[in-house]
């Protein structure tokens, strides 16, 4: 099976430093980051290529959720991207290895617009997102 990298979340406590570090030293493009300063998504994003983006969760959307009782970590999820018929198969892999699924489905945004996305962990507790177009 062959997966793209869709996008990875970090978690932000300097909301601006973050963006200016992204947009600014990495030169990466930034992605609805007058939408999120308006109010209307709850997060902006950095292009890192075409295929892929970096999402930028401010702490009103990771609070203290950490697993594990570990606090604050930076790396909230990874999200790879398949076909449809891969997303299926993937399910059904979870589901006999009794992997639970944490949320989803739900449509959500990322690197190629809205898609149709499941959560899961992996044995070390970091949650994986993944996702069909």
């Amino acid at each position: 099976m062959q997966y793209l990298m869709d996008h990875i979340v970090l978690n932000m406590i300097d909301e601006e430093k973050m963006i200016a570090f992204y947009t600014e030293v990495l030169l990466c493009t930034p992605e609805r980051l007058e939408e999120y300063r308006a109010g209307e998504v709850p997060f902006p994003s950095v292009r890192l290529n075409e295929d892929t983006v970096i999402d930028l969760f401010p702490k009103t959307m990771w609070g203290n959720d950490a697993p594990n009782g570990q606090g604050h970590v930076n790396l909230n999820h990874f999200c790879i991207a398949v076909s449809k018929e891969s997303w299926d198969e993937l399910a059904e892999r979870l589901a006999a290895n009794a992997i639970d699924i944490v949320d989803g489905p739900d449509r959500r945004w990322g690197a190629h617009g809205v898609g149709t996305s499941i959560y899961f962990r992996d044995p070390e507790a970091n949650l994986i997102e993944a996702r069909y177009y």
